[in-house]
């Protein structure tokens, strides 16, 4: 028995960094938890097209909307962790969904590797061009002149876009009404038609549309302005002194997954986002482009945004709300 069990694990032992030499030898899935044309797509997709080049294998992207992003991030924290499902993580599904669910069907600190950080994005206030609000101040009076009236559409119950707009609507001390989407493409549809009134959305899926005149945009989430849309005011600068946030977006993947295959992934990333034309065209389209650190630092970087956020959600009144 012993020396079987020593033959395996020699055996094992010679494989598992082949593994990893020779990884990727087939197609990657990254799993994207909203639906297509919205900010997460839009960043996922180039790092898709890039990865796939320098790695030499296509990076197939599959979107599955809905919970908030939950039922994508469970099919990654559910698959063989050998490294060819990756899934595309963010502030909403690693560090809001944990305290917002009931039991949300993952842990987001034992069920996954972290790979890179892509990206970091402000948000930008939208309203229909028919609300009678030119600016926050002018948004806020119309809220409090009518409680309740004011539809703001999210990519999903407890997402970033949902919880920057709850703490939006508790610092102007105001009411409005949630309605959830599968995603921010499918949201903006629906702000441009008027069948929503605002909401709060990523810079790259709004852009052209501001640009084109058929929605507008009231105030920036972060303290400071967004190269990409530099005659929007940060918040903090027109009424809501001392709102400043910001959603990140990371790769990561299944525990379990070889140390060698992640850490290829993780120098893929980083090359990746330290190239100019990558930057510029994150910039151009409003996100915040990061160098990512290594992925032991990225794990306390998750960490840590759990503690943060779990305690907006509570403080909120939406823990174990969904």
């Amino acid at each position: 028995m012993r020396i079987a069990v020593a033959a395996l694990l020699t055996a094992f032992a010679a494989v598992s960094p082949a593994g990893a030499q020779d990884y990727p030898a087939r197609p990657i899935t990254l799993v994207v938890p909203y639906a297509a044309g919205g900010g997460n797509d839009l960043l996922a997709r180039l790092v898709a097209d890039k990865m796939s080049r320098t790695l030499g294998q296509q990076i197939v992207i599959e979107n599955k909307g809905g919970a908030g992003g939950a039922i994508a991030t469970r099919q990654v924290a559910r698959a063989a962790p050998d490294g060819y499902t990756l899934g595309l993580g963010g502030t909403g599904t690693l560090a809001i969904n944990p305290t917002l669910y009931r039991n949300v069907g993952y842990d987001p600190r034992k069920d996954f590797t972290p790979v890179g950080l892509i990206a970091t994005s402000a948000l930008v206030v939208l309203v229909n061009p028919q609300v009678d609000a030119k600016t926050i101040p002018e948004l806020i009076a119309l809220a409090k002149r009518e409680p309740g009236t004011l539809n703001y559409a999210s990519a999903g119950v407890g997402s970033g876009i949902h919880l920057g707009a709850e703490l939006f609507a508790a610092m102007a001390g105001i009411k409005l009404t949630h309605v959830p989407y599968k995603g921010s493409a499918p949201a903006l549809t629906d702000l441009v038609a008027g069948h929503i009134q605002m909401m709060f959305c990523d810079v790259p899926p709004a852009k052209a549309l501001i640009e084109a005149g058929k929605i507008k945009a009231l105030g920036v989430t972060t303290a400071q302005r967004v190269k990409a849309v530099p005659n929007i005011p940060p918040l903090a600068e027109v009424g809501m002194p001392g709102y400043d946030t910001a959603s990140w977006h990371t790769v990561t993947t299944t525990a379990g997954v070889p140390q060698g295959i992640v850490d290829k992934l993780a120098a893929e990333i980083r090359t990746i986002m330290s190239e100019a034309d990558v930057q510029q065209l994150l910039s151009d389209d409003g996100a915040i482009p990061q160098i990512s650190p290594p992925p032991s630092d990225m794990r306390r970087f998750v960490d840590s945004e759990i503690t943060r956020w779990g305690d907006v959600v509570r403080k909120a009144g939406f823990a174990g709300s969904e």
